[in-house]
């Protein structure tokens, strides 16, 4: 027999079975065959006349309950933000005050142009970035936690049921999680989804997960112009960016990729009380690339926007004059009906295409000060208010990843056309929601 006629066989079989059960044929043969190992455990299992509930079994009765799963959810990744910024400051500001001391140390360096690159330049633009190392590797310490004791598992599941009404599972929201570290890992991770349409559609909306590399951005905004309610900003945040995820999610399902979604059966681990050892080990992993980054692409990028806020020769630095001052002008009419239409936001936002970290590396270079002042300056030199922070917060979430991540979409996808339509739209959704958001809080403030 052809491989022709078996094809057409199976499809008279499948079609047979939909028109007497009514339903999809895998799902009416998954149901027989459940039910035959149904009946067949009932006549050789003998079951003891009460069945204890492990102490698994217990928490899931609340945890992944149908009303309580996702306020749970909301409510430990609030205490997440809060835990990070509390503990967070007093590094911080250790931290910060060591790079002041080291640039005000190395700006005596002669000759001047070689002390403003030190001072202004490397410790001025790495400097700025890695003063967010406590709260980024504390964030990290928090998921490892959640992730080791088997709880993350249970929030794919509990979202299960709202990414079905989108046309997703809950595995798609497992790589979204893995978002929340870095949008690299979690866009790999969308392979392991098998139906191809949820597979995209995952990929394609994983760049609005709050990655690490974003946090530098808020944390020093949100510590500038938020200081009362710096747990609750943050948290709206990453709130933001999933609802921004799952709306994006269901427009794809319903127009551009149309089809049927996938199944999502998967088996939840049992608690574990987490490791230090895991747990620094988790940390470790995840930030280290941080580390990595500032030390190599952050360090050579604000090298190159000290050497362009430099130029040309004998013009003040970092001024509207030098060349990224014209960069910076050509661009920021853009961003007007955002309320941040000033050069210097919108050269930081062009080389955070690099890498996220390099917005503030970008503006602790070209205001050649340390992160502890580099809020104020942005309220006194560039007139920024609370509003035009968050304006400029939703765009920083929501513009196009970085170079890193559109090449993973790239590797995954094997596609430049997907690869260029999602730096396309997530700008154009980034700018759409920043000017929503100036726009409309213009009237209330």
């Amino acid at each position: 027999m052809s491989s022709e006629e078996i094809l057409k066989l199976r499809q008279e079989a499948v079609a047979k079975l939909q028109s007497i059960y009514g339903g999809d044929a895998d799902m009416v043969i998954a149901d027989a065959r459940y039910g035959f190992i149904s009946g067949l455990l009932k006549d050789v299992l003998k079951k003891p006349p009460v069945e204890r509930l492990s102490l698994s079994d217990k928490i899931d009765k609340i945890i992944v309950n149908r009303w309580l799963g996702i306020p749970i959810f909301l409510g430990l990744m609030y205490l997440v933000f809060q835990f990070v910024f509390t503990l967070s400051v007093p590094f911080m500001d250790w931290i910060d005050a060591f790079f002041g001391w080291l640039a005000g140390y190395a700006a005596n360096i002669s000759p001047d142009w070689l002390g403003s690159l030190v001072a202004d330049g490397i410790i001025g633009g790495v400097g700025s970035v890695l003063v967010f190392v406590p709260p980024i590797f504390l964030l990290f310490i928090a998921i490892s936690i959640l992730e080791d004791s088997g709880y993350m598992a249970r929030a794919a599941f509990v979202m299960d049921r709202l990414m079905h009404k989108i046309g997703l599972h809950g595995r798609s929201f497992i790589p979204m999680l893995l978002g929340f570290g870095c949008n690299i890992p979690g866009i790999m991770a969308c392979r392991t989804i098998d139906n191809p349409k949820d597979r995209l559609t995952t990929m394609l909306v994983n760049p609005f997960m709050l990655c690490g590399a974003r946090l530098p951005i808020f944390i020093l905004l949100i510590a500038a112009f938020f200081p009362e309610n710096q747990g609750i900003v943050m948290f709206s945040m990453y709130i933001l960016g999933i609802l921004i995820a799952i709306l994006m999610a269901w427009i794809f399902r319903k127009t551009l990729l149309k089809g049927e979604s996938g199944h999502f059966v998967m088996e939840l681990p049992p608690y574990r009380l987490p490791t230090i050892v895991g747990v620094l080990t988790h940390m470790w992993e995840r930030g280290k690339m941080f580390l990595q980054k500032a030390g190599t692409l952050i360090l050579a990028a604000v090298i190159v926007i000290w050497f362009l806020s430099s130029m040309p020769w004998g013009v003040e630095y970092a001024s509207a004059d030098s060349w990224i001052g014209h960069i910076g002008n050509f661009f920021a009419p853009v961003f007007a009906w955002a309320g941040f239409d000033q050069w210097q936001a919108s050269a930081s936002l062009i080389f955070g295409f690099l890498a996220k970290e390099v917005v503030i590396g970008a503006m602790g270079t070209m205001f050649a000060v340390e992160e502890g002042l580099l809020g104020n300056v942005l309220a006194t030199q560039l007139g920024w208010t609370p509003l035009i922070a968050l304006s400029f917060m939703v765009f920083s979430l929501l513009y196009v990843p970085c170079v890193a991540a559109l090449g993973a979409i790239r590797s995954e996808t094997k596609s430049w056309k997907w690869t260029i339509f999602t730096a396309v739209y997530t700008t154009a959704v980034a700018w759409v929601m920043s000017v929503l958001v100036f726009q409309v809080g213009s009237l209330f403030v």
